[in-house]
Protein backbone atom coordinates (compact mmCIF):
# COMPACT_ATOMS: atom_id res chain seq x y z
CA UNK A 1 0.00 0.00 0.00
CA UNK A 2 2.81 2.43 0.29
CA UNK A 3 5.01 1.75 -2.56
CA UNK A 4 1.39 2.60 -4.34
CA UNK A 5 0.54 5.54 -2.80
CA UNK A 6 3.86 6.73 -3.09
CA UNK A 7 3.57 5.99 -6.92
CA UNK A 8 0.46 7.10 -7.01
CA UNK A 9 1.81 11.01 -5.65
CA UNK A 10 4.55 11.43 -8.43
CA UNK A 11 1.94 10.87 -10.46
CA UNK A 12 -0.05 13.77 -9.57
CA UNK A 13 2.62 16.19 -8.25
CA UNK A 14 4.47 15.39 -12.04
CA UNK A 15 6.35 18.71 -12.08
CA UNK A 16 4.02 21.13 -10.06
CA UNK A 17 5.73 20.96 -7.05
CA UNK A 18 6.60 24.40 -5.99
CA UNK A 19 10.12 24.85 -4.87
CA UNK A 20 9.22 27.17 -1.87
CA UNK A 21 12.03 25.47 0.44
CA UNK A 22 14.80 27.52 -0.59
CA UNK A 23 13.08 30.72 -1.42
CA UNK A 24 13.59 33.82 0.47
CA UNK A 25 9.98 35.01 2.52
CA UNK A 26 8.68 38.47 0.80
CA UNK A 27 8.75 40.93 3.11
CA UNK A 28 5.31 41.38 4.17
CA UNK A 29 5.02 37.44 4.83
CA UNK A 30 7.59 38.25 7.52
CA UNK A 31 6.91 40.88 8.77
CA UNK A 32 3.57 39.63 9.61
CA UNK A 33 4.72 35.76 11.01
CA UNK A 34 6.73 38.39 12.90
CA UNK A 35 3.96 40.23 14.48
CA UNK A 36 4.41 40.52 18.20
CA UNK A 37 0.44 39.65 18.63
CA UNK A 38 1.18 36.11 17.38
CA UNK A 39 4.01 35.55 19.69
CA UNK A 40 2.23 32.51 21.44
CA UNK A 41 1.89 30.74 17.87
CA UNK A 42 5.68 30.66 16.98
CA UNK A 43 6.33 27.38 19.18
CA UNK A 44 4.67 26.38 15.81
CA UNK A 45 5.97 27.93 12.61
CA UNK A 46 8.77 25.62 11.98
CA UNK A 47 6.32 22.45 12.08
CA UNK A 48 3.47 24.27 10.15
CA UNK A 49 5.50 25.93 7.25
CA UNK A 50 3.73 28.75 7.55
CA UNK A 51 6.24 31.03 6.13
CA UNK A 52 6.12 28.89 3.19
CA UNK A 53 2.66 28.34 3.07
CA UNK A 54 1.48 31.46 2.80
CA UNK A 55 4.20 32.08 -0.37
CA UNK A 56 2.44 28.54 -1.96
CA UNK A 57 -1.18 30.83 -1.21
CA UNK A 58 0.00 33.42 -3.35
CA UNK A 59 -1.84 35.97 -0.82
CA UNK A 60 -0.15 39.72 -0.43
CA UNK A 61 -0.96 43.01 0.35
CA UNK A 62 -4.38 44.14 -0.48
CA UNK A 63 -6.14 40.75 -0.93
CA UNK A 64 -9.35 39.42 0.04
CA UNK A 65 -9.20 35.72 1.73
CA UNK A 66 -11.91 33.29 2.23
CA UNK A 67 -10.45 31.07 4.97
CA UNK A 68 -12.62 27.66 6.04
CA UNK A 69 -13.17 26.93 9.42
CA UNK A 70 -9.99 29.04 10.63
CA UNK A 71 -9.58 26.41 14.29
CA UNK A 72 -7.79 28.53 16.87
CA UNK A 73 -6.85 30.76 13.72
CA UNK A 74 -3.66 30.17 13.91
CA UNK A 75 -3.45 31.15 10.25
CA UNK A 76 -6.13 33.69 10.28
CA UNK A 77 -3.65 36.35 11.93
CA UNK A 78 -1.23 35.60 9.50
CA UNK A 79 -3.44 36.84 6.66
CA UNK A 80 -4.56 39.23 8.82
CA UNK A 81 -0.96 40.90 9.04
CA UNK A 82 -0.14 39.90 5.21
CA UNK A 83 -3.11 41.84 3.67
CA UNK A 84 -3.30 45.18 5.53
CA UNK A 85 -5.59 47.41 6.24
CA UNK A 86 -6.79 47.54 2.27
CA UNK A 87 -7.40 43.71 2.15
CA UNK A 88 -10.02 41.70 4.85
CA UNK A 89 -10.15 38.18 5.85
CA UNK A 90 -13.27 36.42 6.53
CA UNK A 91 -13.12 33.81 8.85
CA UNK A 92 -16.22 31.23 7.47
CA UNK A 93 -17.62 28.92 9.96
CA UNK A 94 -20.08 26.09 8.60
CA UNK A 95 -23.09 25.91 11.73
CA UNK A 96 -22.92 22.58 11.64
CA UNK A 97 -18.93 22.47 12.19
CA UNK A 98 -19.60 25.14 14.86
CA UNK A 99 -21.75 23.49 16.79
CA UNK A 100 -19.56 20.85 17.30
CA UNK A 101 -16.71 23.72 18.59
CA UNK A 102 -18.44 26.63 19.39
CA UNK A 103 -15.13 27.14 21.40
CA UNK A 104 -13.44 28.14 18.18
CA UNK A 105 -16.45 30.21 16.81
CA UNK A 106 -16.56 32.20 20.25
CA UNK A 107 -12.12 32.38 19.34
CA UNK A 108 -12.74 33.48 16.15
CA UNK A 109 -15.03 36.46 17.09
CA UNK A 110 -12.97 37.39 19.97
CA UNK A 111 -9.86 38.24 16.92
CA UNK A 112 -12.11 40.06 15.24
CA UNK A 113 -13.35 42.04 17.84
CA UNK A 114 -9.77 42.70 18.72
CA UNK A 115 -8.73 46.12 17.46
CA UNK A 116 -5.26 44.63 15.83
CA UNK A 117 -7.28 42.55 13.77
CA UNK A 118 -9.94 44.71 12.43
CA UNK A 119 -9.42 43.99 8.76
CA UNK A 120 -11.32 40.07 9.91
CA UNK A 121 -14.57 39.32 10.43
CA UNK A 122 -16.55 36.27 10.68
CA UNK A 123 -19.05 34.69 8.72
CA UNK A 124 -21.63 31.59 9.83
CA UNK A 125 -23.97 29.59 7.35
CA UNK A 126 -25.17 26.14 6.13
CA UNK A 127 -21.85 24.30 5.42
CA UNK A 128 -24.06 23.54 2.04
CA UNK A 129 -24.72 27.17 0.86
CA UNK A 130 -21.31 28.96 1.11
CA UNK A 131 -21.26 32.37 0.30
CA UNK A 132 -18.79 35.75 0.43
CA UNK A 133 -20.21 39.44 0.77
CA UNK A 134 -17.33 40.19 -2.21
CA UNK A 135 -15.42 38.17 -4.57
CA UNK A 136 -11.97 37.05 -2.95
CA UNK A 137 -8.59 36.44 -3.93
CA UNK A 138 -7.64 33.42 -1.74
CA UNK A 139 -9.98 30.52 -0.23
CA UNK A 140 -7.69 28.73 2.36
CA UNK A 141 -8.73 25.18 4.33
CA UNK A 142 -5.94 23.50 5.99
CA UNK A 143 -7.24 20.19 7.21
CA UNK A 144 -10.75 20.47 6.79
CA UNK A 145 -11.59 19.68 3.18
CA UNK A 146 -12.21 16.35 4.48
CA UNK A 147 -15.39 17.22 6.93
CA UNK A 148 -17.46 18.64 4.39
CA UNK A 149 -18.82 15.26 3.17
CA UNK A 150 -19.11 13.71 6.71
CA UNK A 151 -22.54 13.40 8.36
CA UNK A 152 -22.16 15.69 11.08
CA UNK A 153 -21.87 18.65 8.08
CA UNK A 154 -24.94 17.07 6.46
CA UNK A 155 -22.95 15.26 3.83
CA UNK A 156 -22.03 18.24 1.51
CA UNK A 157 -21.69 17.32 -1.88
CA UNK A 158 -17.65 18.01 -2.93
CA UNK A 159 -18.50 18.90 -6.68
CA UNK A 160 -21.34 21.28 -5.73
CA UNK A 161 -19.34 22.80 -2.53
CA UNK A 162 -16.17 23.57 -4.78
CA UNK A 163 -18.41 25.09 -7.54
CA UNK A 164 -19.79 27.47 -4.75
CA UNK A 165 -16.00 28.27 -3.91
CA UNK A 166 -15.43 28.76 -7.49
CA UNK A 167 -18.03 31.39 -7.77
CA UNK A 168 -16.60 32.80 -4.45
CA UNK A 169 -13.40 33.55 -6.24
CA UNK A 170 -12.46 36.64 -8.65
CA UNK A 171 -10.95 35.19 -11.80
CA UNK A 172 -7.59 34.18 -11.33
CA UNK A 173 -8.34 33.35 -7.87
CA UNK A 174 -7.08 30.50 -6.33
CA UNK A 175 -8.08 28.16 -4.09
CA UNK A 176 -5.86 26.00 -1.65
CA UNK A 177 -6.36 22.64 -0.17
CA UNK A 178 -4.31 21.37 2.93
CA UNK A 179 -5.51 17.80 3.94
CA UNK A 180 -4.18 14.97 5.93
CA UNK A 181 -3.39 12.76 3.14
CA UNK A 182 -5.49 8.80 2.73
CA UNK A 183 -3.98 6.04 1.13
CA UNK A 184 -4.08 5.75 -2.94
CA UNK A 185 -7.56 4.87 -4.11
CA UNK A 186 -9.38 5.22 -0.48
CA UNK A 187 -11.45 8.25 -2.03
CA UNK A 188 -13.83 9.68 0.54
CA UNK A 189 -13.51 6.43 2.57
CA UNK A 190 -11.55 7.46 5.65
CA UNK A 191 -12.52 11.40 5.73
CA UNK A 192 -14.85 10.33 9.03
CA UNK A 193 -12.78 7.56 10.61
CA UNK A 194 -9.28 8.30 10.10
CA UNK A 195 -9.82 12.49 8.94
CA UNK A 196 -8.14 11.61 6.07
CA UNK A 197 -8.41 11.89 2.05
CA UNK A 198 -7.16 10.46 -0.79
CA UNK A 199 -5.35 13.48 -2.50
CA UNK A 200 -6.68 12.04 -5.94
CA UNK A 201 -9.86 12.22 -5.23
CA UNK A 202 -9.63 16.14 -3.57
CA UNK A 203 -7.77 16.73 -7.49
CA UNK A 204 -10.30 15.42 -9.63
CA UNK A 205 -13.45 16.80 -8.00
CA UNK A 206 -11.96 20.35 -7.77
CA UNK A 207 -10.68 20.01 -11.32
CA UNK A 208 -14.43 18.81 -12.25
CA UNK A 209 -15.81 22.09 -10.77
CA UNK A 210 -14.02 24.41 -13.57
CA UNK A 211 -10.72 24.62 -11.45
CA UNK A 212 -6.90 24.16 -13.33
CA UNK A 213 -4.45 22.99 -10.97
CA UNK A 214 -1.82 24.88 -10.76
CA UNK A 215 0.56 23.13 -8.11
CA UNK A 216 1.73 21.21 -5.05
CA UNK A 217 3.82 22.43 -2.35
CA UNK A 218 5.80 18.76 -0.29
CA UNK A 219 6.85 20.98 2.89
CA UNK A 220 4.26 18.98 4.93
CA UNK A 221 4.91 15.85 3.68
CA UNK A 222 6.25 12.70 5.89
CA UNK A 223 6.81 9.48 4.41
CA UNK A 224 6.66 8.09 7.59
CA UNK A 225 3.39 7.90 7.99
CA UNK A 226 1.40 4.57 7.45
CA UNK A 227 -1.90 6.28 6.15
CA UNK A 228 -4.14 3.32 8.04
CA UNK A 229 -4.16 5.06 11.57
CA UNK A 230 -6.51 8.47 12.64
CA UNK A 231 -4.80 11.71 12.52
CA UNK A 232 -5.34 12.32 16.40
CA UNK A 233 -3.43 8.69 17.57
CA UNK A 234 -0.44 9.71 19.63
CA UNK A 235 2.09 8.42 17.18
CA UNK A 236 1.63 10.87 14.54
CA UNK A 237 -0.36 13.94 15.82
CA UNK A 238 0.64 17.02 14.75
CA UNK A 239 3.10 15.23 11.74
CA UNK A 240 0.42 13.73 9.68
CA UNK A 241 1.69 13.41 5.75
CA UNK A 242 -0.63 16.36 4.41
CA UNK A 243 -0.70 17.26 0.74
CA UNK A 244 -0.72 21.00 -0.20
CA UNK A 245 -2.76 21.57 -3.32
CA UNK A 246 -3.53 25.07 -5.22
CA UNK A 247 -5.79 25.78 -7.82
CA UNK A 248 -6.24 28.28 -10.19
CA UNK A 249 -9.89 29.89 -11.19
CA UNK A 250 -9.01 31.00 -15.25
CA UNK A 251 -9.44 34.79 -16.04
CA UNK A 252 -11.52 33.82 -18.88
Amino acid sequence: MRIAFIIAWSVLALASVDDIHSQTLPDYVAKAIADPARRADRVDDARRHVGELMMFSRVKPGDKVLELIPGNGYFTRVFSAVVGPRGHVYALWPNEYARVDAAGLAASRALAADPHYANVSVLTQPAASLSVPEPVDVVFTAQNYHDYPDAFMGKVDLLAFDRQVYAALKPGGVFVVIDHAAAAGTGLRDTDTLHRIDPAVVRQQVEAAGFVFDGASDVLRNSADPHDIPVFDHSIRGHTDQFAFRFRKPVH
